[in-house]
């Protein structure tokens, strides 16, 4: 398999969609999976939306993609009335052919919607332009409250952070879980999301506050899901009583610490079942006392059980 990641660079493409994803194909050539990145456009020189330059752009045309290559489109400042070259057009319908792997970030989605090639395919972007998208498009099957939606070979994403999602989504299906947690770990992401997460996910939600004592309670609860944990042992690491940790936790996240391990734990180990792992593996890794209740807190939030979490892989 080809070990090549293009990014296409439009028009006042945001940095952030494009740092992101770029980010975790790097760190992948750090830890032993080196990725070529390329970096394509229609111009030698492209200006971010931000005021920075990019310089000695190939050009998309020169690029051949091969079986195995992935193909990202950052986000970038919209104008309906921009004109893609057609040229471009047909090299990515080339690519959609040859059944290349085809990202977009934000509002990159723009560019394959404009070249026709999402028609009738589900996809996504910025929550912001959710509503925007099928009134210029309508024979786009417009997902909300998604953090990437995959129909096939293409891959769409909400944008911003969730192009690192995204990339270490890809990651795993090419490397393998082990080696997409390293990759999040070196990133300071607290856990993987995947495409059935909404854009709101637990890890942001309850995350919303400035309280670096419950912060720090956090970070701790998501490292150590696999042991005991206990109030008076969280209440120890911020030097604050057990009754008052429980009040301010409640108070700053709207959730109890039970609650919060609760759906964590859950959450994990619905991931680990996607990547067939086995169940009473999972029940361990997650801190479950045992298969049964597992499959009973899977049942309660999920509503499945885990061969069936398994068949949606």
């Amino acid at each position: 398999m080809s070990n090549r990641v293009i990014f296409y660079l439009s028009n006042d493409v945001h940095i952030l969609d494009l740092a992101g994803p770029l980010q975790v194909f790097y760190e992948s050539g750090e830890y032993g999976i080196p990725y070529q990145i390329i970096y394509v456009s229609d111009e030698s020189e492209k200006r971010f939306s931000s005021g920075l330059f990019s310089q000695k752009l190939t050009p998309f045309y020169d690029i051949i993609l091969q079986p195995g290559d992935i193909l990202f489109i950052p986000g970038f400042s919209i104008d309906m009335n921009h004109r893609f070259d057609p040229v471009f057009f047909e090299w990515l319908h080339e690519a959609d052919k040859n059944q290349i792997t085809i990202c977009t970030v934000c509002t990159g989605i723009y560019a394959l919607a404009k070249a026709g090639i999402l028609d009738g395919r589900e996809c996504t972007t910025h929550w912001k332009y959710l509503d925007a998208l099928p009134k210029y498009f309508p024979a786009l099957k417009v997902q909300k409250n998604r953090l990437f939606v995959k129909s096939g070979h293409i891959f769409t994403s909400a944008g911003i952070t969730t192009g690192i999602d995204l990339a270490l989504f890809l990651m795993e299906e090419r490397h393998g879980a082990n080696f997409a947690y390293k990759l999040a770990k070196e990133l300071v992401v607290y856990i993987r999301r995947d495409s059935a997460d909404t854009q709101e996910s637990v890890f942001v939600q309850f995350r919303q506050h400035i309280n670096y004592q419950v912060h720090e309670v956090q970070d701790w609860i998501i490292h150590h899901l696999h042991t005991k944990i206990t109030i008076e042992d969280l209440s120890e690491k911020v030097n604050m009583s057990p009754r008052n940790l429980t009040r301010l936790f409640k108070s700053k996240t709207g959730i109890t610490i039970g609650e919060y391990i609760e759906n964590l734990r859950v959450e994990k180990a619905s991931q680990l079942l996607k990547q067939n792992e086995k169940v009473a593996s999972v029940a361990q890794q997650c801190g479950f006392r045992n298969t049964n209740q597992l499959i009973s807190l899977l049942k309660k939030h999920k509503g499945q059980l885990p061969k069936e979490l398994r068949n949606l892989s």
